[in-house]
């Protein structure tokens, strides 16, 4: 295992347990980083890369990484507001992906933002549940701030009505709420500490920022190869919503020709379609393990 230098090794904060740890550890391997089991130290250390993980609550991970005890960190986007973390937001990472949003009893009298004004309102984000009513002029409501199960203080007669991340909704409804009004949208987030970073530790951001671009490009994309003849070339390279222009091989058959390339996996079936029209066969397509643009 390599020695890590506090001037150029990277620590690095992420939840210690829960809807992101597993997913922000696939995303490390995915990008050649290799850890010992993580789940049995508070503090890990990368065999391959300068890189140490602390594990930690992900509402401490902000401050850890504000201070400097922390060079980096994977955290949610609703966790960095809600504590207006003095940190460089790096990129968003597409998991983790929820919303903040105002929920009330099905069967009761509010119905939008507005019939908010003087209610009680339970959450574990004030601050931006606060914002949003000042942004909107209603002053005048209560919150109650709650450090979890908040869904539940319309029924125990603690709150009128509740702010509470929301994925798939089904824990509003199975306490009979409905959703009224989105007022943040979330996402995984890497973060940065605005303390001062050596020469070394910049290097070594900027190397996993480049790996983890390629991750997510290659996870939108499929390597996809086909057979046509030569004289459809010109049509299926017209066709291809291809990063630059593909591989064209010559095949043992008279007038036939391999096209190798890469594309937007959402775009693969529209596009096969079209292939097969411009005369295109036997046409294969690969995931990518990683990739670098």
């Amino acid at each position: 295992m390599r020695t890590l230098d506090s001037n150029t090794s990277l620590r690095i904060a992420i939840q210690k347990s829960g809807r992101l740890t597993d997913k922000t550890i696939t995303l490390l391997e995915g990008i050649g980083l290799k850890f010992d089991d993580y789940k049995r130290s508070l503090l890990v250390k990368c065999r391959n890369f300068d890189v140490e993980l602390l594990l930690i609550r992900d509402d401490d991970i902000p401050e850890y990484v504000q201070d400097g005890v922390c060079d980096l960190g994977f955290v949610g986007a609703n966790t960095v507001a809600e504590d207006e973390a003095d940190v460089t937001i790096l990129r968003g990472l597409d998991y983790g992906v929820c919303r903040l949003s105002l929920a009330a009893p099905k069967n009761g009298g509010i119905k939008k933002v507005e019939d908010f004004s003087g209610k009680k309102i339970a959450t574990s984000y004030p601050v931006l549940t606060r914002k949003f009513f000042e942004e909107r002029g209603i002053s005048d409501t209560t919150i109650v701030t709650l450090s979890g199960s908040v869904e539940i203080a319309p029924r125990l007669e603690i709150a009128d009505a509740i702010t509470d991340l929301v994925s798939t909704g089904g824990t509003l409804k199975a306490n009979g709420l409905v959703e009224i009004a989105k007022i943040f949208d979330s996402e995984t987030q890497l973060i940065q500490t605005n303390k001062p970073l050596s020469d070394g530790k910049k290097q070594l951001i900027n190397k996993m920022l480049q790996r983890i671009e390629g991750h997510k490009t290659a996870a939108e994309s499929r390597y996809i190869m086909m057979n046509a003849p030569e004289t459809s070339v010109p049509e299926i390279k017209k066709i291809i919503p291809s990063m630059k222009s593909p591989t064209v091989m010559p095949l043992a058959d008279n007038g036939m020709v391999a096209v190798h390339t890469v594309i937007p996996i959402d775009t693969f079936w529209d596009v096969m379609e079209q292939l097969k029209e411009a005369g295109a066969s036997d046409i294969v397509m690969l995931p990518i393990e990683s990739m670098i643009v």
